[in-house]
């Protein structure tokens, strides 16, 4: 379903015919379902991987700039070669699936050709967040994972970095490193592995792999608890990859480039980008920057150096790249030059991000981009529903992907989305009742998530984001508050300056929120630039003042005590991802910073606000 007004506006690219049958139950749910069927596929992850190696064996596979900045690359053909000699090494160890592979490490050419390996011969393996290593005090997530686990082998990229994690957790585990600069520390190297003469054993090893058998556990960044394991079998992750490429058919075109930041350790990074490039012969150039001060300066490097023709990130990370791109005219020209389409995920984009990169493809080629997103989860392999064309807006998420079910359950007023697939997950690793509880009688699993119709005449013209039940609470008048939506709004409001909210007022008389504002935003408002003190900062006078105004406004466009946010706080404190207020992607976990904060909510409901308190204006405050 095209929203554009004038479709000339817009670089042509091929994407999915939208046809969705909805079929209306009597208990008052609705199953939506795509009539395109789905095509043919492998079933084994490394089959088309194989293919690549043989079809175009010179083509570039994977790449990453070394300590001396040239771009090391491996092609097709040579990294297969090196896929078979690693999974000789890892079958000559008789891993298996109750003990598989644990990765610790960031992105790189080593963790990649590890990974492909272990697909290769049907060896399991974790990709678990680095920050459970190089940013807990305690490791204790990292113990809960490793435990569960029970891995044959740890890999990691260098043993002094990872050297207290490894302490915590390696007891007689073999580790295996790229680099062993550590004298406490005993490890393989991974070039042994690299070097390791293959026998027959791996293509009978490749030959019994099947649907079912165990791909990889991701382990979820654990928001609302311990981690949970995720099994991803072969067949989910081909399936969504067969999904997703008839979704986006121009990913198939030969020379695609991708140039990615993105975690492995998270569906988003892994499955869905570097798997892509695999599944359809593209080149994956590895990024090693990320949407941080420094890091956004290592991924504009990097992109002044590529022709991406899709380009992945997360909606802070658009956001973070527009200065340079606005000043930059060589950068701009060489990144659009080849590019198909622009593709968020992990969270909302604030319509003016959207328009802004909007602008800037049609100051820069005459003609606006395809801007895709959509709905998915880590047990969806994760795409489930795809917004695919052009004219589209914030927040539009689009319709089911082939050959999945989406059922809509009607609870609180509110529709929650449940998956049915080959490409949705058997199970959480080593929890049976986890498991059970996760799928409803009919085999749906159930999501949390909340949808609504855009316009219920026409399915066709997709589903909009209404929530996570899971966050929503209710006011002391019994009025229920969709606080996932609510901070949404309350960022959109912020045109950037409001970074990310908790929004409070369970059991209490009205909604408050805690502010965490933009840094960059808050420096240019200040004009201290260059001023490093954050506390200060963010406590300035003139931002106190500016959210003030945001929060006024924001009131006095609320219809009802459920969305009218009448006080709130500029959080001045550090978050732990050791206490779990924010997971190692950077997503803040609503009810743990409430939780470890009570001091900070107390002032929000004081009776009588005190300084550090933003209140909005008295005369619409009255309205509620």
């Amino acid at each position: 379903m095209i929203f554009a007004d004038n479709i000339a506006e817009y670089k042509e690219v091929p994407t999915i015919n939208i046809d969705i049958e909805k079929e209306d139950r009597e208990d008052g749910s609705v199953v939506l379902r795509s009539r395109v069927p789905l095509q043919p596929h492998p079933y084994r992850l490394t089959e088309r991987f194989m293919h690549w190696a043989t079809h175009t064996p010179g083509n570039i596979f994977i790449g990453r700039k070394n300590a001396s900045g040239p771009w090391e690359t491996l092609t097709y053909a040579q990294a297969f070669t090196k896929v078979r000699s690693i999974a000789q090494a890892l079958l000559n160890r008789s891993l298996f699936p109750e003990k598989p592979i644990a990765i610790l490490s960031e992105n790189s050419i080593e963790h990649a050709l590890l990974s492909i390996a272990a697909f290769h011969v049907g060896i399991p393996f974790s990709s678990i967040a680095p920050a459970y290593s190089l940013r807990s005090q305690d490791f204790n997530k990292l113990r809960y994972v490793i435990e569960s686990l029970t891995p044959g082998l740890i890999f990691v990229s260098d043993t002094k970095k990872y050297e207290a994690a490894l302490k915590a957790v390696a007891n007689k585990i073999e580790v295996v490193a790229v680099t062993n600069s550590s004298n406490n520390m005993p490890a393989t190297f991974f070039e042994a592995f690299e070097t390791t003469e293959a026998t027959a054993d791996v293509e009978a090893a490749y030959d019994a792999i099947q649907p079912q058998t165990i791909a990889k556990i991701l382990f979820t960044s654990g928001s609302t608890g311990q981690p949970k394991g995720v099994i991803n079998t072969h067949e989910n992750i081909t399936t969504n990859w067969q999904q997703i490429t008839q979704t986006f058919p121009f990913l198939q075109n030969e020379g695609g480039e991708f140039i990615d930041w993105l975690p492995w350790n998270h569906t988003f990074g892994s499955n869905h980008n570097l798997g892509l490039a695999m599944f359809n012969g593209s080149a994956f150039y590895i990024d090693d920057g990320n949407p941080t001060p420094q890091g956004i300066l290592t991924t504009v490097a990097s992109l002044r150096e590529r022709n991406p023709t899709v380009y992945f990130n997360v909606p802070k990370g658009f956001e973070d790249l527009l200065p340079f791109f606005r000043k930059d005219e060589t950068l701009r020209k060489r990144f659009f030059s080849k590019l198909d389409m622009l593709f968020y995920a992990g969270a909302g984009m604030p319509q003016h991000v959207w328009d802004a990169w909007e602008e800037l493809a049609m100051e820069t080629t005459g003609k606006k981009i395809l801007i895709g997103t959509g709905l998915g989860c880590t047990e969806s392999s994760p795409s489930a529903l795809f917004s695919s064309d052009v004219g589209g807006f914030a927040g539009l998420l689009g319709v089911p992907v082939p050959g999945m079910e989406l059922k809509l359950v009607s609870s609180d007023g509110k529709f929650e989305a449940r998956y049915r697939g080959k490409n949705i997950f058997p199970g959480y690793w080593r929890q049976p009742g986890l498991t059970a509880s996760a799928f409803d009688e009919e085999g749906f699993y159930r999501t949390g998530d909340a949808l609504r119709f855009y316009d219920k005449e026409d399915v066709n013209k997709g589903l909009l984001f209404d929530g996570r039940f899971a966050e929503d609470f209710k006011l002391s008048s019994g009025t229920w508050v969709r606080a996932s939506m609510l901070r949404m709004r309350l960022i959109a409001a912020g045109n950037g300056l409001i970074q990310d909210v908790v929004i409070t007022g369970h059991d209490k008389d009205f909604i408050g929120a805690i502010i965490f504002p933009s840094l960059k935003h808050c420096r240019e408002i200040t004009g201290a630039v260059d001023n490093p003190e954050r506390v200060t900062t963010i406590n300035h006078p003139s931002i106190k003042e500016a959210l003030k105004n945001i929060l006024t406004g924001f009131l006095k466009a609320a219809t009802g005590s459920a969305n009218a946010v009448r006080r709130a706080v500029i959080a001045d404190f550090d978050l732990s991802i050791d206490k779990g207020e924010i997971t190692d992607k950077g997503t803040i976990n609503q009810r743990n910073v409430i939780q470890h904060h009570p001091d900070v909510v107390a002032k929000i409901y004081a009776a009588k606000a005190v300084d550090d308190v933003i209140e909005a204006s008295d005369f619409y405050k009255s309205n509620f």
